[in-house]
């Protein structure tokens, strides 16, 4: 997303003497943020210290189209009946609270931040909207371009991580943008009647006042700077807890990322960590033996480009998303208690998982053997297809559901000997030998070739649909292979694949490749 302030600067516009008491308020916030429980408190602050005021609220499609708008207006009591805008203009905002950064830089495009009155306070987290979700490759909105915006158009700026900062007291979002509003000072109230608005409502009084104390101190500090990270710091490695000798596996597997050159370490470790979890100790043993033996064919002349995208994508592609690995995740204590946080859901709570397994999923959890045999026949498949291919609901706040999944995540134990694992085992394998095999005479198509694994993600029909974009690719590059310019064209063939889910760009580039390398026809003129 490219934010931009307006294009012709917004003015302050002409004073009305009988609107000069009325404080304006935006808040941008999309479902889950508590929106409605921060525009809750702004009305009784305000109403407690003698304050007319009114709020209104227009739906949006969460990111879809827009965060949901809160507006808030309010003045001092003076006797007569106020009259209050419904929703917010250009140019006419004293207080916009974005709760999360893209909604910050929305309302800078909308014209609500202003540099000649506008306080902007914004939470720097990211919640990703459906569209940059949507995107094949990275489609993820550069957040400082909002951040170089915000500090343009705002004549005062306060920005900081106030999701993670909540999460950290155990509260959410809402209560430590209302401590970001309180210590702005731009409302005339004093802090002990914000603290008294969060104590009125009644729910999580304690972890909010914590929130709210951290984003009061948020204020005092104004914009907090993006980080960024040191490329030559070692990885913090993670405490673990366990049994003793299998702490003791998982420290000599640390050990062995440890003596990995530097420039590997930190995505080496990411890469082990995410194959334990996946399947087990052993398994990343297994990991750092492919890492290693791409080390053995790498140089630091090189910067160790290789290894590091082989951490990267081995890891990747070892952690595939199957049958198990979905029923795993759905079933795990933390994924309940997420749940549970962002719903705010107490001791009753209903969570349906709606599944629709179609034969090629259950086939592949077949012994490879048994499984080959069953894809070995289309007429097989149809049949069993026809038997399996059905919408189901389980219902995982209860026993009968949640069992059913936990026993299939349990299948993990005997991964290795079914048929998916079988078939991507083989896949991988196939990839690493094309790309170690021009790292001899081309490192840098060697190096593309691995990064072409990137194609290759998801569950089900995203899987399918990304695997054969890459054998395409694959079998593109080859076309390619021996010209100067064959990892440059590697990479544009990658980024023609995901540039779009139909593979048109993909379409052309092939194409365009075929052009030039195809043979000449003798019996042309």
């Amino acid at each position: 997303m490219n934010v931009q302030t307006p294009s012709a600067p917004l003015t302050a516009r002409t004073p009305d003497e009988r609107l000069g008491g009325i404080i304006k308020l935006a808040i941008m916030a999309v479902g889950g943020q508590g929106g409605g429980v921060l525009t809750n408190w702004i009305e009784a602050l305000a109403r407690g210290n003698g304050y007319d005021c009114q709020a209104t609220s227009v739906a949006g499609v969460a990111q879809r189209t827009g965060a949901t708008i809160y507006y808030i207006e309010m003045a001092p009591h003076s006797g007569a009946t106020p009259i209050f805008s419904l929703a917010p203009s250009g140019g006419d905002v004293d207080v916009l609270i974005a709760a999360e950064m893209m909604e910050a830089g929305r309302a800078i495009m909308r014209g609500f931040v202003t540099p000649d009155r506008t306080t902007l306070i914004a939470s720097t987290h990211r919640m990703l909207a459906v569209s940059e979700k949507m995107v094949p490759g990275d489609g993820i909105a550069d957040p400082e371009e909002v951040r170089a915006a915000a500090e343009i158009a705002a004549k005062t700026l306060i920005m900081a991580d106030l999701d993670t900062l909540a999460t950290s007291q155990g509260s959410v979002i809402s209560a430590s943008l209302f401590g970001a509003l309180a210590g702005s000072g731009v409302l005339p109230f004093p802090r002990a009647a914000y603290e008294a608005a969060i104590r009125a409502s009644g729910k999580g009084v304690e972890a909010s006042l914590r929130a709210f104390d951290a984003g009061f101190g948020v204020a005092e500090r104004g914009v907090e700077p993006a980080r960024v990270p040191d490329a030559h710091a070692r990885p913090v490695v993670p405490t673990v807890t366990g049994p003793q000798a299998l702490v003791a596996e998982w420290e000599a597997l640390v050990f062995r990322v440890q003596a990995l050159p530097v420039a590997v370490q930190d995505i080496a470790l990411a890469g082990l960590r995410k194959v334990v979890d996946f399947q087990d100790l052993a398994y990343g043993a297994e990991y750092l033996d492919r890492v290693e033996s791409v080390l053995a064919r790498d140089s630091a002349e090189r910067g160790h480009d290789l290894t590091r995208e082989a951490a990267k994508y081995v890891a990747n592609a070892m952690a595939y998303d199957d049958v198990i690995r979905v029923a795993d995740l759905k079933t795990r204590s933390a994924r309940i208690a997420r749940i549970r946080q962002q719903m705010n859901a107490g001791e009753v709570m209903q969570l349906t998982e709606y599944l629709h397994p179609r034969a090629p999923e259950i086939v592949s959890l077949f012994p490879a053997r048994l499984g080959a045999w069953f894809e070995a026949s289309e007429r097989r498949m149809a049949r069993f297809d026809r038997l399996v291919n059905k919408g189901r609901r389980l219902r995982t706040d209860g026993l009968r559901g949640f069992v059913q999944l936990y026993l299939i995540g349990m299948l993990r134990k005997r991964r290795r000997g079914n048929l998916r694992h079988r078939t991507e085992m083989a896949h991988m394998a196939r990839w690493l030998d094309a790309a170690l095999g021009r790292a001899g005479s081309d490192y840098a198509l060697a190096v593309e070739t691995l990064r072409t694994r990137r194609l290759v993600k998801g569950y089900s029909d995203t899987h399918a649909r990304g695997l054969s974009k890459f054998d395409r690719v694959m079998a593109a590059i080859a076309l390619v292979e021996g010209r100067d310019d064959a990892a440059d064209w590697a990479r544009r063939l990658r980024e023609a694949a995901l540039q779009d889910e139909e593979g048109k760009a993909l379409d052309g580039a092939i194409q365009t490749i075929r052009s030039f390398t195809a043979p000449a026809d003798p019996t042309a003129a």
